[in-house]
């Protein structure tokens, strides 16, 4: 007998798992490793396990060979091996044509399709696409109808990747099935339908926002996904460094004011904001938060998920907020003037504000608030800081190469660096060159004469170049920056943030 804590990926015989159905291994509790001439070889946790393995060796006419571990050991790698091992490409592959006909023709009548097995094709391939994108890390599934073919791409670290194009006739089966599973209407065809799904994928906890429209060839989806699993990122694991990250942790220990992160959509805001709160959260403040939805639970934390259908806007739900004594309120999105109204008042009569808009940069923001409305006195004397910030690929550490740059590139940096380093692609990158991202921030802090810009309505432009001046880092430097320390490469910067020159 063995005795083992934990198994390494190396040992694990990935073609002896495809043969095993992780129901089997599930349960019970036994995961198989590997086999040889004589051996089959297996973890397992109890007499369920041993008694499996005796049964799996006699099948292959061998030896059986266990290795005793604990419970959560074998859970643990049945999750996480199994997880690796199936694609929707291969069950695209064990499905034949016959299977789509028969499930397209089911699908005809709507009340049909709940007496559907979980072997059903449609099921099995739906469930693939979710277990693919949760393995490959994909943030969205997106489901796209053309007019003779159905196109089906993830996106991973920000780039949309194409995985699979089914059989054009199984695309209102697949659109029903995502429909049922959401609860939406599956009769309705018009107009667009916005749902949730929460789904348990290889003991992880996933939540998917469900978006489906009407197109000129059908309905078109996009399911975001969020692991539940990951947690909240600590402030100092996003990218915001150095002087930057030193300032902005400062002024979220303020006690009034407002706190805007801005950016396009995607661009981590959120993230940013939960890893804020986590920061400055302690028992003896009252945090709430309004959020459309609510991403992650913050223990200790008061949250409101919106939902415009009974009148809880963003509005109505601050409004609601001051009324229960809160130090620290944060409002998921600054939507409209009544919102944008509502929180200066909040941070003018003691309340630290942390809200996001979506601009370009930093100084935009000003400009953005003026045009919902906002006073610009008010504006000047309630807003703190603005950090604008984008997410850009980091180069795998498995793969990355240095080059001596040329003059063409050279000249995107100030300080002219000898090497830079280059995305080749590998195994553990996906032969992309990258994996996971990183941000890259622009902090702009008001001080007396940003306060008299606003007033007096001056261009961005103007505020970014005063801003420049006293020392602001701007999300251009930032990226270029973190190209010089091997994060991440020129090319990727370049193609997240277009280069101005004025931003030197």
């Amino acid at each position: 007998m063995f005795t083992i804590e934990f198994l390494k990926e190396e040992e694990i015989d990935v073609l002896l798992l495809k043969e095993i159905p992780i129901s089997f291994a599930k349960s019970n509790l036994i995961m198989p490793i590997n086999k040889d001439r004589f051996f089959l070889t297996a973890a397992v946790a109890d007499d369920r396990g041993i008694f499996a393995l005796i049964e799996l060796a006699k099948a292959y006419g061998l030896k059986p060979k266990p290795l005793f571990t604990k419970p959560d050991v074998v859970n643990d790698a049945i999750n996480k091996f199994y997880g690796q091992i199936s694609s929707a490409e291969d069950v695209m592959d064990n499905i034949s044509g016959e299977d789509f006909s028969a499930i397209a023709t089911e699908f005809e009548k709507p009340q049909d399709i709940l007496g559907l097995t979980e072997e059903a094709p449609i099921i099995r391939l739906l469930n693939a696409l979710f277990l693919q994108a949760v393995k490959e890390k994909a943030s969205d599934i997106h489901i796209e109808p053309y007019e003779k073919e159905l196109d089906v791409r993830i996106r991973i670290d920000g780039i949309l990747q194409k995985i699979l194009s089914p059989p054009k006739i199984i695309q209102e089966a697949l659109i029903s099935r995502i429909k049922i599973m959401a609860n939406l209407d599956i009769a309705e065809k018009r107009l667009p339908q916005d749902g949730r799904i929460r789904l348990l994928i290889g003991g992880k906890d996933i939540d998917v926002r469900v978006s489906i429209i009407p197109t000129t060839f059908g309905e078109r989806a996009v399911l975001r996904l969020l692991n539940r699993s990951y947690g909240i990122m600590p402030l100092n694991a996003l990218g915001l460094e150095g002087k930057e990250g030193k300032l902005f942790e400062e002024l979220l220990f303020r006690t009034s004011g407002i706190i805007l992160v801005t950016g396009p959509t995607g661009s981590g805001k959120t993230t940013t904001l939960y890893a804020a709160l986590n920061k400055i959260y302690s028992e003896e403040k009252n945090i709430i938060t309004v959020e459309d939805p609510v991403e992650y639970q913050l223990k200790g934390i008061g949250q409101i998920h919106v939902n415009p259908k009974i009148g809880l806007t963003f509005a109505s739900g601050l409004r609601s907020i001051l009324r229960q004594d809160p130090d620290i309120i944060m409002v998921g999105e600054i939507r409209d003037f009544e919102t944008a109204e509502i929180a200066i008042q909040a941070s003018l009569t003691g309340h630290l504000v942390l809200s996001t808009l979506h601009t370009n940069d930093a100084p935009s923001a000003i400009t953005r608030l003026l045009d919902m409305g906002v006073e610009p006195f008010l504006v000047a004397s309630s807003v703190i800081a603005i950090l604008a910030q984008r997410l850009i690929r980091t180069l795998c550490s498995y793969c990355k190469e240095p080059y001596d740059p040329d003059e063409s590139e050279l000249k995107y940096f100030p300080s002219k660096p000898n090497i830079l380093y280059k995305a080749k692609g590998c195994d553990k990158c996906r032969k992309s060159g990258y994996i996971g991202r990183t941000g890259i921030f622009e902090l702009l802090i008001f001080d007396n004469k940003i306060r008299l810009f606003t007033t007096s309505r001056q261009d961005s432009k103007v505020i970014r170049d005063y801003a420049v001046s006293k020392g602001m880092k701007t999300l251009y430097i930032d990226g270029i920056e973190k190209a010089e320390k091997g994060i991440t490469t020129l090319q990727e910067v370049l193609r997240v943030i277009q280069k101005d020159y004025a931003y030197l």
